[in-house]
C-alpha cells in the first residue's frame, strides 16, 4: 500500500473507482481543479509516494526533482510513447519511478463521431449535401491514415456501411488484409480517397505540403488524434480551398484561429469521453494500480 495518492487533477474516474483508491493508499488526496505550473504541480504531489493525473497537466523534471517520494506515477489517459506523453518518462525512468497508463478506453465514441458527422455531410442533414444531393457511404473512397485500434475500429465501421477502405500505416497488416483492406503508400492513399482519416498518436505529424498537394481538392479530412496530423500552414493554405476538415477538440485543429472558417467542423468537445469511456478508463486505472501493488509485493 502506497502511503500518500495524489490526483493532481481531474482523472475522470468514476465515483466507485475514487473509492476503490483508498485501497491502495493510507491517504488518498483528489484535486478538483487543474494545477496552475511546476511549482503547483510539485506542491500538490508533496510527500506522495503515488501520483495520477490525465492529460492535461505537464509533469516534467522540474517538479519531479522537487518530489523525492514519488515511486509511482498513473496516467489516467492514453500513453503511446514518450514522445507523446505529458509526463517526463525519461527522467521518471532515470529516478526509477514506475509510469503506467492506459489505451483504448474511448475508441468507441470517437467511432460514432465519424460516422455521425460524415453521414450529416454525405446526406446534407442540417447543411449542403457534399455532392450536390444525398450520397451514401456505399463505394465511398476512404483512406485511413494509421491503422491502430481507433482507424481499425473506423474502417470496420464504414466497411459496414459499404466505403472501400485502403489505409496507410508502418507496415501492411495481415488482419486488415483478410478483410480487403488495401494498404498503399501515403502519396497514393491521398490522392484516391475522397474521405481520409487521420487516427495518429499525439504529436506525430504527416502531412506536409506535398502530401496536401497529393490529396487536392474537393476532399473531407477527419483528424481523431489528440493533435494536428499537418503543418498548420500547409493545412492553411489546403482548407482554404474546395475541402472540409471535421476535428473534435481545438487541441486536434491545432490552433483557435481555425475555428471560424467556413470549411472547418469542429465540435470543441473530445468525442471518446462518454459514460462508457470512464467506465474503461476507471477499470483500466484500477488494474494498473494492482498489477503495480503485485509485482512490487506492496502489503
Amino acid at each position: 500500500m502506497f502511503k500518500k495518492l495524489v490526483a493532481i487533477e481531474p482523472v475522470s474516474l468514476v465515483p466507485s473507482a475514487e473509492k476503490a483508491l483508498r485501497s491502495f493508499a493510507e491517504e488518498v488526496i483528489l484535486y478538483p481543479d487543474i494545477p496552475d505550473g511546476d511549482e503547483e504541480v510539485a506542491r500538490r504531489i508533496g510527500d506522495a509516494d503515488a501520483v495520477l493525473l490525465s492529460y492535461t497537466t505537464w509533469l516534467g523534471r522540474e517538479a519531479l526533482e522537487k518530489c523525492p517520494d514519488v515511486k509511482y506515477i498513473g496516467m489516467c489517459c492514453s500513453l503511446y510513447s514518450p514522445e507523446s506523453a505529458n509526463v517526463d518518462i525519461l527522467y521518471a525512468g532515470e529516478r526509477g519511478i514506475a509510469v503506467t497508463g492506459i489505451r483504448d478506453y474511448g475508441d468507441e465514441g470517437v467511432v460514432e463521431y465519424v460516422v455521425s458527422e460524415l453521414v450529416r455531410c454525405l446526406h446534407g442533414f442540417g447543411q449542403p449535401a457534399w455532392d450536390g444531393m444525398p450520397r451514401e457511404i456505399t463505394g465511398l473512397k476512404a483512406g485511413i491514415v494509421g491503422l491502430g485500434k481507433s482507424g481499425g475500429m473506423i474502417a470496420d465501421a464504414l466497411r459496414f456501411f459499404g466505403a472501400e477502405i485502403a489505409y496507410f500505416a508502418r507496415g501492411e497488416k495481415a488482419e486488415a488484409r483478410a478483410k480487403g483492406y488495401r494498404f498503399l503508400p501515403l502519396d497514393e492513399l491521398l490522392s484516391r480517397s475522397e474521405v481520409v482519416c487521420c487516427c495518429l498518436n499525439k504529436n506525430t505529424v504527416l502531412l506536409h505540403r506535398t502530401e496536401f498537394e497529393r490529396l487536392g481538392d474537393r476532399k473531407i479530412l477527419f483528424n481523431t488524434g489528440l493533435s494536428p496530423a499537418w503543418d498548420e500552414s500547409a493545412f492553411a493554405e489546403w482548407i482554404g480551398g474546395d475541402n472540409l476538415c471535421f476535428c473534435d477538440t481545438v487541441g486536434a485543429l491545432g490552433a483557435e484561429k481555425f475555428l471560424d472558417h467556413p470549411h472547418v467542423r469542429c465540435m470543441e468537445v473530445s468525442t471518446g469521453r462518454t459514460r462508457q469511456a470512464f467506465d474503461r478508463l476507471s477499470e483500466k486505472v484500477l488494474a494498473n494500480l494492482s498489477e503495480y501493488d503485485r509485482r512490487n509485493d506492496i502489503p
